[in-house]
């Protein structure tokens, strides 16, 4: 078992300070001399893909578990790994202060890990610019944060599902056909043409094998936070090293691997339902049962980078993450009541002005 906060440190050649991972470079770079170190080429080259039951059941390999460190939020419950050497810090997900070092967490290993692409930099021009696009945010806000402090390079947790289907189901095929009606319409009769469904019985089987369906594996952003981040290449994963980690943090997941199961499924569902109507075919269908079995489950725990920023601007918290890998952004949408209140007035005015043309005329 490791101590993630030692197991991420790359001491430079050069001048000793702890060297990072370079965003869009497979390479480490020391933050103080320059200088660059390439990454190393040892362990897997390839993700291997876990038994989903072994897991459920608490018998995993012990090579694939790991203990670290981790702080835990009081207000968010995030649980996010610490150096060692940082006793106090605040929390990357809400900016509530934090007393470093919760206690040992022992978890699944990560399999794979999606590097940061975008830098720091580049990832704060996406965020202001998305400030700068909503008229409503305070002016004040858009300055602190322009000025305000880094954000904060954070592997978020995900799970990732395969698993193999067969469907059995029964329904109905709908067929549309016309037929003529007479109706009566301001007192004259007219014939018009409406549309009536037969219906057909009909039983069938469809097979689909799931590949990757990625399911968030924390709790500590909400769901539409992280929903406006996809889409993910991930077939730009990396086999895990500790490497790709140096200079970031990473959250330790706080969805258990079955609980996430059960929202792979209702995404698993939705689509075998979608196979259903396809293979029903006609113009409409009717889903009367469906049983499905599943076989063959593995799964994988895997780290996608985001930049973070929390700041806190006249008592309120506003929080913003950007996709380290593709530069989308989403935030709270703060909103300034004096410009809610000059964009009524300014209406207001243009609908009066609009008024008194009309009146004119």
């Amino acid at each position: 078992m490791s101590d993630t906060s030692q197991e991420h440190r790359f001491p430079c050649d050069n001048c000793g300070s702890d060297m990072e991972f370079d965003p869009g470079g497979d390479q480490l770079v020391c933050p103080h001399c320059g200088n660059t170190s390439a990454m190393s080429e040892g362990g897997s080259s390839t993700i291997r893909e876990l038994d989903f039951e072994a897991a459920v059941r608490g018998s995993l390999a012990e090579a694939e578990m790991e203990e670290t460190r981790v702080s835990q939020c009081p207000n968010c419950a995030a649980q996010v790994e610490f150096d060692a050497n940082i006793h106090a810090t605040e929390c990357p997900f809400c900016a509530t202060p934090v007393v470093t070092d919760t206690g040992p967490n022992r978890h699944i290993k990560p399999k794979g890990v999606l590097p940061f692409v975008l830098d720091e930099r580049t990832a704060r021009k996406a965020m202001t610019d998305w400030l700068g696009k909503r008229w409503f945010a305070p002016n004040g806000l858009q300055a602190y944060a322009k000025k305000g402090r880094k954000l904060d390079g954070i592997y978020v947790p995900y799970w990732t599902y395969d698993a193999d289907t067969k469907t059995t189901y029964t329904g109905e095929r709908g067929v549309d056909y016309q037929v003529s009606k007479t109706v009566v319409r301001d007192g004259k009769k007219q014939t018009v043409m409406v549309t009536k469904t037969r219906w057909h019985p009909i039983a069938g089987r469809v097979a689909r094998d799931f590949d990757d369906v990625l399911v968030l594996a924390s709790t500590s952003l909400p769901r539409p936070y992280t929903d406006a981040l996809a889409p993910w290449d991930l077939s730009q994963l990396s086999p895990y090293s500790p490497e790709y980690l140096a200079g970031f943090r990473a959250e330790a997941y706080t969805v258990a691997l079955d609980d996430g199961f059960g929202e792979a499924r209702v995404t698993m569902d939705n689509r075998i339902t979608r196979d259903i109507k396809f293979d029903i075919g006609g113009d409409r269908q009717r889903i009367h049962t469906a049983k499905t079995k599943v076989s063959n489950v593995t799964f994988k725990h895997v780290l996608l980078p985001v930049w973070m920023a929390a700041y806190k601007y006249r008592g309120e918290t506003y929080r913003f993450v950007v996709n380290g890998q593709t530069g989308a952004v989403r935030g709270q949408r703060p909103y300034s009541a004096m410009k809610i209140a000059i964009a009524v007035v300014i209406g207001l005015l243009v609908a009066a002005a609009i008024g008194y043309g009309m009146a004119q005329q």
